[in-house]
């Protein structure tokens, strides 16, 4: 049996290295993931992303390492309060001490987005009149709309939201992180159809990379398979987890190594024990420790992997 646990699932402009397959006498050992490291220098307490993902912020002295950066170029993009957001290549050959020089900026649209990025945490109201003010100052802000979308679908404005990605999607044609928000609003909102389209759309604009869509998707089939398991249309359940399990796969496999991967890691683990997968499970626990060894989880994973051993060294 599955056990439960506490999980924390945030679709963040998502967002998600590869699941590993379990070792097996029957199956050929996983080869891991090879990744490069870098260090971002920059200015104090900035926000950094790879290819939309969020990796975290620098440190107190500009600072921050990141340890599981794929092979190929990638987009590495910096915002800090105060400056000009910046996005600069990271070429496919670039590892260690990366310097990304910003510039303090004066733009009445970009210092309202990057207030309103501070307030999202404390207060939604007050946040979404910056994002707002953002706007106004500058009319195709469609990051801004995509942003005030975020924080009205979070204070349960599904109409608002859906409104604010519209925009966005008109302001910009082809908006994947646009399209990848309106899936979450309509998934919040209940409307599983809609969602499903506006997904799938997100994944076609990315052109096949959009993690935060592959999460969506993944969580909304896992909720459907808890849905028919609970009515008992067990074959229902098991279809839906198997759809589940795929589309988080792939969030994971695109997330490579970012914060957000440690709750789909779990998820996904979750999914496998309740399909009885326990081999897929622990491959996907053992996965998790490769490449988060010291977070908090860490240790309820191990003890995931134990469980599930001696359960399966139980069985006739």
């Amino acid at each position: 049996m599955s056990r439960p646990r506490p999980l924390q699932f945030v679709l963040t402009t998502v967002f998600l290295v590869v699941g590993a397959s379990f070792v097996s006498s029957q199956a050929p050992k996983a080869v891991p993931v090879s990744y490069r490291t870098i260090i971002v220098n920059t200015q104090p307490n900035a926000a950094v992303w790879i290819d939309g993902v969020r990796f975290g912020s620098t440190d107190n002295v500009g600072s921050l390492t990141i340890k599981t950066v794929a092979a190929g170029a990638h987009n590495l993009r910096i915002r800090a309060d105060g400056f000009k957001e910046k996005t600069q290549l990271l070429t496919a050959l670039q590892k260690g001490p990366v310097t990304i020089t910003l510039i303090k900026t004066d733009d009445v649209a970009e210092l309202a987005f990057q207030e309103a990025e501070r307030l999202a945490s404390e207060d939604r109201e007050k946040a979404a009149d910056a994002y707002r003010r953002a706007a106004k100052a500058r009319p195709t802000y469609a990051e801004a709309y995509v942003a005030l979308a975020r924080v009205l679908s979070d204070a349960g404005d599904y109409e608002g939201a859906l409104k604010a990605t519209a925009t966005a999607r008109k302001l910009r044609p082809g908006y994947t992180e646009a399209s990848a928000v309106e899936g979450r609003v309509y998934k919040d909102n209940g409307d599983e159809a809609k969602a499903i389209a506006a997904f799938k759309r997100s994944i076609a604009e990315g052109k096949g990379f959009q993690p935060e869509a592959y999460a969506g998707l993944g969580l909304l089939y896992k909720e459907k398979g808890e849905g028919a398991g609970g009515s008992g249309d067990f074959v229902g359940e098991n279809e839906s987890y198997t759809e589940a399990a795929k589309y988080l796969k792939s969030a994971i496999k695109q997330l490579s190594g970012a914060p957000d991967a440690l709750v789909i890691y779990q998820l996904l683990g979750l999914i496998y024990e309740r399909q009885k997968k326990p081999q897929e499970a622990i491959a996907v626990y053992e996965e998790f420790l490769r490449i988060f060894p010291d977070t908090a989880e860490a240790s309820a994973v191990r003890s995931f992997i134990v469980q599930l051993k001696k359960e399966q060294q139980s069985q006739p």
